[in-house]
């Protein structure tokens, strides 16, 4: 019965492959052709991205070639629904709500969308998740005791939680390639934690969104001759908060936080350091993570590549803590996270100006 049991998972494994291989290549295909066309005719229907202030690029480059990735997914999602109705039947409302946060991309890429209205897009598309039951419940064991939400908190959070993350991510789509890589790694380790623990949905996103973004980090990488803009950063960190709730079936909360660590770091830093300086934790500098790297080292792919071993040391970290207990991964990721807001304090760089100054004044 064992060998049974044993002998028909290999067999899943095996056909979730021999599916996946080929609708890879067709999305990785079918993004780089919608690139090329989307670089042709960005500019005759407005889709350029203007430097200004913050800007790193000194040129008008491309922007929204999210659009061009994304419909590329969903378009090959729509072939393997063809393939497998089955798949549509269980898992329709994620492909639902992530049209909905595309779509929201979409239109800010095209003529602009406030912060309020683009929170009332991710809002709708949490509520479809919620009332199919995809959302956070519990917070983890802490000390042998577990932490359940109240009914009423359950929703706010899982809320603040996937708008948190999705407005993380696209804080972080700074420097050419940086979102992009970044993304690549949260989404490989989503895929395999499915594909050990045999998750379908967590298998096919990830894997199409990696093709995906493969075929666009072709034209982003440094010097990006496109940009992916609000339908590529915010879909992209959508996607990734559901595959981060949904694998919390299989790993501790704690681990998915340091799976998800350099944009919920960077935003965690940068409105810290905001409130200490009396300003807005939603206003907009140019302090976060890749800002000051770049300053640092003036090399955008060094940056870029730097801030990506991060994300991969805070990722096995996250894998190996998949299990354990979440209030000693808590402490861990607290201290993990004043050690950075400590190394990425600009203030202290000021105040050995100021001093210096002062003593050759005086």
């Amino acid at each position: 019965m064992i060998f049974l049991f044993v002998a028909n998972i290999q067999k899943q494994r095996t056909t979730v492959l021999t599916m996946i291989l080929p609708l890879m290549i067709i999305t990785f295909i079918l993004t780089v052709i919608s690139i090329v066309v989307f670089i042709k005719y960005a500019q005759k229907f407005g889709f350029i991205d203007i430097p200004n202030e913050r800007s790193v690029h000194k040129k008008p480059v491309p922007r929204g070639a999210g659009m061009a990735f994304v419909f590329s997914v969903l378009l090959v999602s729509f072939i393997l629904i063809l393939l497998d109705f089955n798949h549509l039947m269980r898992y329709w409302y994620v492909y639902l709500a992530i049209v909905i946060v595309f779509l929201a991309g979409v239109i800010d890429d095209k003529r602009g969308l406030s912060p309020k209205m683009k929170f009332v897009f991710i809002l709708l598309a949490t509520l479809i998740l919620y009332y199919n039951d995809l959302c956070i419940r519990s917070l983890g064991l802490y000390l042998d005791k577990e932490i359940l939400l109240p009914w009423f908190l359950v929703l706010p959070f899982t809320f603040f939680a996937i708008a948190g993350f999705t407005n993380a991510l696209n804080l972080l789509d700074g420097l050419d390639g940086l979102a992009g890589t970044v993304s690549l790694i949260m989404l490989g380790t989503f895929m395999w934690i499915g594909y050990i623990n045999h998750d379908s949905l967590m298998v096919m996103l990830s894997t199409l969104f990696i093709a995906g973004l493969v075929a666009f980090l072709l034209f982003n990488w440094n010097p990006a001759k496109v940009f992916m803009g609000d339908s590529g950063s915010l879909t992209l960190g959508f996607v990734i908060s559901v595959l981060a709730i949904r694998s919390l079936d299989y790993i501790a909360p704690t681990a998915a936080l340091f799976i998800l660590a350099i944009p919920v770091l960077d935003t965690f830093v940068v409105m810290t350091r905001r409130i200490q300086r009396g300003r807005s934790p939603f206003s907009a500098d140019r302090n976060h993570m890749h800002h000051i790297f770049y300053k640092r080292y003036e090399d955008i792919k060094y940056t870029v590549i730097l801030i990506v071993y991060i994300q991969i040391a805070f990722t096995m970290i996250g894998y190996q803590l998949r299990d354990a207990d979440n209030f000693l991964s808590l402490v861990l990721f607290g201290i993990l996270f004043y050690i950075f807001l400590s190394l990425l304090d600009q203030r202290k760089r000021h105040r050995k100006k100021d001093e210096t100054s002062i003593k050759k004044n005086g």
